[in-house]
């Protein structure tokens, strides 16, 4: 016969499991198509897009025109075409950018 080790133990049953996570979705409300005004749509196209392609759009648009601030990235420096969005401002902040271009969207 063979003998049983006392050292066993119970495997311990962990209450942290892994659950299996969903992915995440999106709201309903950030992905319906919204129109751009004809100032926006300079930038961005005429197209009706959601709202986070028009963010997506918007940054893309300044980046390549290189119109973040080098020292504090958080101010965008307007040329003509983001003036007409920003209601005349030549630099806005991030979080103002955002507030001033909802404006422009229906």
């Amino acid at each position: 016969m063979a003998k049983k080790s006392k050292s066993t133990k119970k495997a311990k049953t962990t209450k942290t499991a892994k659950k299996k996570k969903s992915a995440r979705k999106p709201s309903a409300a950030f992905m319906r198509p919204v129109s751009p005004s004809p100032a926006l749509a300079e930038v961005i196209g005429s197209k009706a897009v959601p709202r986070t392609e028009v963010t997506k759009r918007l940054w893309a648009y300044i980046k390549k025109n290189k119109l973040q601030d080098t020292k504090n990235k958080r101010m965008i420096n307007a040329d003509a075409t983001l003036k007409a969005v920003f209601g005349g401002k030549s630099s806005v902040n991030m979080f103002e950018m955002t507030r001033l271009v909802g404006k422009h969207l229906k």
